[in-house]
């Protein structure tokens, strides 16, 4: 008998330990199903905050949590109420087990479960039965198996994402956004004891159809909280008092056009600032009230010197089919009315060809086969540069342009970044007045690069894909001194004064209305019309776009950025101290044919770099007919000049524009890069 003792306890350890290694290696057998699971599609402004969310493929919103993105008290309360041993035990509770099976033994009934967090997740999963021994077998053995895998952290953040809450919503995230109206990160204990009681019953216990028995199983979450000591008595009494909510909230929709664009699975990062486009998208929509049911607007905002879009409006609803809502007008190719024609008037300037100050005829003149008329059936005779681009004159722009050239208008505007779309053919005089198909948001993008004072810009909604480039559309001073000129302009009447430059436009048959215009730091676009294309009679740029344009100004900042100064080179003089070529224009096809002897700049060639050692840089002419003027950047350097060669003193290194302009008005120019050594 005295060895039969340790032979059985030897036997009975080895059976232990056969039992152990067996169940050991049933757990590590678990077929362990995909523990990834597919979560709603996101868009954030810049500051990370939800503007738009998408529902999963099966018509559920199961929003991708963080562990530091829900609030800490709620975490308590979830595992104080459902696993108090959740850091403990290694997927089951013994002591839960053991507990619920002596409480069912002694009331004939289930009291309390024995199932742990790592449980519930292994359930949701699986999506299986909960009803069944078998079914809570296999739901112990997977939270096993997950507990080997996983860490706490990583379990209770599959509870976090995948608890059902209700209807389509599945995880806390999506239910404190449902019933809140907010993040989880900040919650009162109401918020989060209900959000604790919801998923033990998701469907009985919802707020918005059962919210007596939401209260209910809330305030059973309170009282167990208070006696455990996570919230004292005060806060429970004050949690008890707060309504539970009544409804379900929308989920955040806006900027739904660029949002759809950008989407493309998981968060997407934008450079969109929530609290404007909120504003911007009430503005769009009181904009169009009582205009009739088809009218559409569409705002863009950006900020000229990083390139960032702040804002874009493609509608002022998105389901209304009467407005076509659904078309992002910010993308519709349109005619651009008279947009065009500061960059017309800057490439002028740029080129030496006119001055805000040099007078150009308004009157009737035919162009080989066509002969414009202005808006207003109406010609003003002689009027300064200036006067013109702010009355918007027809006559005036399309001289210019021809003498600035189409193709090299087509080209600044594509320069630019902008698409610009030709009905067919080369580039004609008709672009000046709107003869081409351009969106709002490559306006817009055209605008930024003239506040620039000329240098490219790239417009984006996504962080770090916009800002300067290199290279620019004209110089700084042309550029500036379009700005003067439409600052100039009366604001609307109603709106508030400040340093805006801007302009309108009206395409041909009052099919679009166009505002676009920039301060210090913003450029603002809006378009205003039918998305179909039809006449909307009696609209007009400033009448119906203007307006909403200074009103949108007004809801970017109170203190508005002023314009900046002229640069050093800008020539700021009045028509009697113009040199003689640039006080009344004159040049007419210089743009399409020169004249056989029209003049061109020898040297420096267009494009060279041109060492010059701190001293004046060289430069010559070929043919025209002398005097000459030269110009550094459209700034006079030397006049009337009756030899070939003169020297052009440059004060700075980088690239100069130079342009030469004899007796008859005729000019050339080249463009290079100054190293003084």
């Amino acid at each position: 008998m005295r060895r039969r003792g340790p032979l059985l306890a030897l036997a009975l350890m080895v059976a232990i330990g056969a039992g152990w290694r067996a169940f050991d290696d049933w757990v590590d057998r678990t077929a362990v199903p995909p523990l990834t699971v597919a979560t709603s599609a996101e868009v954030l402004d810049r500051e990370g905050a939800l503007l738009r969310a998408y529902t999963v493929a099966d018509g559920r919103w199961r929003m991708a949590v963080g562990a530091g993105e829900v609030d800490l008290l709620y975490v308590a309360m979830l595992i104080a109420w459902e696993d108090r041993r959740f850091r403990d035990h290694a997927g089951v509770d013994p002591r839960a087990v053991v507990r619920a099976a002596v409480q069912g033994v002694r009331h004939g009934t289930v009291v309390s479960g024995a199932s742990t967090l790592t449980m519930q997740v292994a359930r949701l999963i699986e999506d299986g039965p909960t009803g069944s021994w078998y079914g809570k077998l296999r739901q112990a053995r997977l939270a096993l198996a997950l507990e080997r895998l996983l860490t706490k952290d990583e379990v209770l953040a599959m509870y976090l994402a995948r608890a059902p809450f209700g209807g389509n919503l599945e995880g806390v995230r999506a239910a404190s956004l449902a019933y809140f109206g907010k993040e989880p990160a900040r919650l009162t204990p109401a918020q989060a004891a209900l959000l604790v009681a919801l998923p033990q019953s998701p469907e009985t216990r919802r707020p918005d159809r059962a919210p007596d028995v939401a209260r209910a199983a809330r305030d059973r979450v309170l009282w167990r909280m208070a006696d455990l000591g996570l919230i004292d008595g005060e806060a429970r009494d004050a949690a008890l008092a707060e309504a539970v909510p009544a409804r379900r909230r929308d989920f955040p929709a806006r900027a739904p056009h660029l949002a759809d664009r950008l989407s493309a699975g998981g968060r997407v990062a934008t450079t969109l600032d929530g609290a404007l486009q909120a504003r911007l998208e009430r503005l769009a929509t009181e904009a169009v009230a009582g205009q009739g049911r088809r009218l559409g607007i569409a705002i863009l905002v950006a900020d000229h010197h990083s390139g960032e879009i702040l804002a874009s409006v493609g509608s002022a609803d998105y389901d209304n089919d009467a407005r076509a809502g659904f078309v992002d007008m910010t993308q519709a190719l349109r005619s651009p009315g008279s947009t065009l024609k500061p960059l017309v008037y800057a490439l002028a300037f740029d080129l030496g060809m006119a001055h805000p100050e040099t007078l150009i005829d308004d009157v009737p003149t035919t162009f080989g086969t066509w002969v414009p008329q202005n808006f207003d059936g109406t010609f003003q005779g002689t009027m300064r540069a200036r006067a013109a681009l702010q009355l918007s004159r027809n006559i005036p722009a399309v001289k210019l342009a021809e003498g600035v050239g189409p193709a090299r208008v087509m080209s600044a505007i594509r320069r630019s970044g902008a698409r610009a779309e030709l009905p067919g053919g080369p580039p004609g005089l008709a672009v000046t007045l709107g003869g081409v198909g351009m969106n709002l948001e490559g306006l817009v993008q055209l605008y930024a690069t003239l506040a620039r004072g000329g240098g490219r810009v790239t417009l984006s909604a996504l962080p770090g894909q916009g800002g300067p480039e290199a290279g620019r559309i004209t110089g700084a001073a042309a550029a500036w001194q379009v700005g003067d000129v439409l600052a100039d302009l009366v604001p609307p009447s109603g709106a508030e004064p400040g340093d805006v430059a801007w302009k309108t436009g009206t395409s041909y048959g009052h099919r679009d209305a166009w505002a676009i215009g920039w301060d210090g730091a913003h450029v603002v676009g809006v378009w205003m019309g039918r998305p179909d294309g039809t006449p909307v009679p009696g609209a007009f740029g400033g009448d119906l776009a203007a307006p909403v344009m200074f009103r949108a100004f007004a809801r970017i900042a109170r203190d508005r950025v002023p314009l900046p100064p002229a640069p050093p080179e800008t020539l700021t003089v009045t028509n009697a101290e113009l040199p003689a070529p640039l006080q009344r224009f004159s040049v007419r096809g210089a743009g399409l044919l020169a004249d056989a002897d029209a003049p061109a700049i020898a040297f420096p060639p267009d494009g060279a770099v041109v060492v010059t050692g701190g001293q004046p840089l060289a430069a010559q002419v070929r043919d025209g007919r002398p005097p000459f003027t030269w110009l550094a950047d459209g700034r006079p350097v030397a006049v009337n000049e009756s030899g070939r060669a003169t020297l052009v003193d440059v004060a700075r290194n980088g690239f100069v524009t130079l342009t030469v302009i004899d007796a008859a008005g005729r000019s050339a120019r080249t463009q290079v890069r100054v190293d003084g050594g």
